[in-house]
């Protein structure tokens, strides 16, 4: 995990095969160059399928025999989701895959010929440059249950993202057809709310039907938390609609296709949940993540599904870069700008880590005291928002740990740097 550019440059020798390999959807370009950027062999263009790996497999081995070159090193950007086939079947075949930063592409690739034309036949050679000056990373191609874990909260994240996207869907059509229908039902998820948007949704079904009827079909679910009042107010509240009277026919399709949509995306989280919750247990140290008050279980997963095997870290200070939690700073000659977050890295991590550091700062007492210290003391005091940066690098400081070490959480340990709260009498 830990190279800095010096060691990336010295891994590439006189016997090194740099190959950049421009990714696309279905067609791919690469060029071959030495270590000192001689370009060896023609421009190759081959498709994303077995029979275009093996065509650049076999023009990569002829170059790599016909120069002398003991090793391949590919280098590609990460472009979407194009390099997932061709990395893994690279790998097999012996050759090193590394990444470059697509920004650095875009801002050398006028270098050579002090033009800003992109093309296909530029760009491979734009990234086997980079490759050479050491300005790649390796990838991290997570294996095992790391790799089911991040499959499956990937999975999560989009049906979470397509249930909202319902939720709001069935919101709008109640502000037009019934807008009086959330102040009788505080949330329309609810089971009688349900039953009623699936069976009369409209004002003039619900004064048709009456409380009596309303309260009859409750009864048939075993209802006791709803009863002739809720329906006596739903049935007032339909009287004095001001909800859209036409096109009811399509309204009633419209709100009907959108439940089905909500039922069925419900039963696809509870599923993919189950799944996550089975695999996480798997990991080694999860167990002591989710002792920690206030630490849940899609914040666990969550974790470890975007760092993957945190064995491969040295320090948690390199989790906190990935995250893009790293500072930044813009100063020159006497002026100090203002240190910022980095935000270069993933940021999914990044913002499900600030997002469950909200509740724990409420819930969890230590947490809760070191948020109240970081913002409260004399010396240097910290901007809420800034102390929660910070204090999301401590949980990342622990997590790794624990995934790590072995050990159990210790919360007085984790206190140790508050000086104020183990001298009160120094002041």
């Amino acid at each position: 995990m830990k190279y800095t550019q010096n060691a990336k440059i010295m891994q590439i020798t006189e016997k090194t095969l740099i190959i950049g390999v421009d990714i696309a959807s279905e067609v791919h370009y690469a060029r071959a160059f030495d270590f000192r950027g001689i370009e060896l062999g023609k421009l190759i263009r081959f498709n994303n399928d077995a029979a275009g790996f093996k065509e650049f497999t076999a023009w990569a081995e002829e170059i790599k025999t016909k120069h002398d070159k003991s090793k391949v090193m590919v280098g590609m950007e990460p472009t979407a989701h194009y390099w997932f086939n061709i990395a893994p079947y690279l790998k097999d075949q012996s050759m090193k895959i590394v990444l470059v930063n697509p920004f650095h592409v875009k801002r050398s690739k006028e270098l050579d010929d002090n033009n800003p034309t992109k093309n296909d036949r530029k760009d491979p050679k734009t990234i086997a440059m980079l490759v050479k000056d050491g300005r790649y990373m390796e990838p991290y191609i997570p294996e095992g249950v790391y790799s089911e874990l991040r499959t499956a909260m990937e999975t999560r994240w989009q049906i979470v993202k397509q249930l909202n996207g319902t939720r709001n869907r069935v919101l709008r059509w109640l502000s037009i057809y019934f807008p009086e229908f959330n102040k009788v039902f505080g949330d329309w998820e609810g089971k009688a709310a349900l039953i009623v948007l699936k069976e009369f949704p409209l004002p003039a079904q619900i004064i048709e039907l009456g409380a009596m009827g309303i309260v009859s079909r409750w009864k048939q679910d075993k209802m006791r938390a709803v009863g002739i009042k809720r329906a006596v107010a739903l049935v007032e509240a339909a009287k004095t609609s001001v909800g859209v009277k036409e096109g009811i026919a399509a309204a009633i399709n419209e709100i009907t296709t959108l439940l089905e949509d909500y039922e069925l995306k419900v039963k696809q989280y509870e599923r993919v949940m189950a799944m996550v919750e089975k695999l996480a247990l798997q990991i080694p140290g999860m167990q002591e993540i989710l002792s920690i008050k206030g630490v849940g279980l899609i914040m666990a997963a969550g974790f470890v599904a975007e760092v993957g095997d945190a064995f491969r870290f040295e320090h948690s200070k390199q989790i906190v870069k990935l995250a893009g939690l790293n500072l930044k700073e813009n100063s020159s000659g006497k002026h100090k700008g203002k240190s910022t977050i980095s935000k270069r890295g993933r940021s999914r991590l990044r913002a499900m880590l600030f997002q469950g550091m909200l509740p724990m700062v409420a819930k969890n007492e230590e947490f809760k005291a070191l948020h109240e210290y970081y913002t409260t003391r004399e010396q240097n005091p910290l901007k809420k928002k800034q102390s929660l940066i910070l204090l999301c690098c401590k949980l990342i400081r622990i997590f790794h740990t624990l995934l790590t070490k072995g050990v159990t959480y210790d919360p007085k340990k984790m206190m140790s740097d508050i000086k104020r709260l183990s001298m009160p009498a120094a002041a």
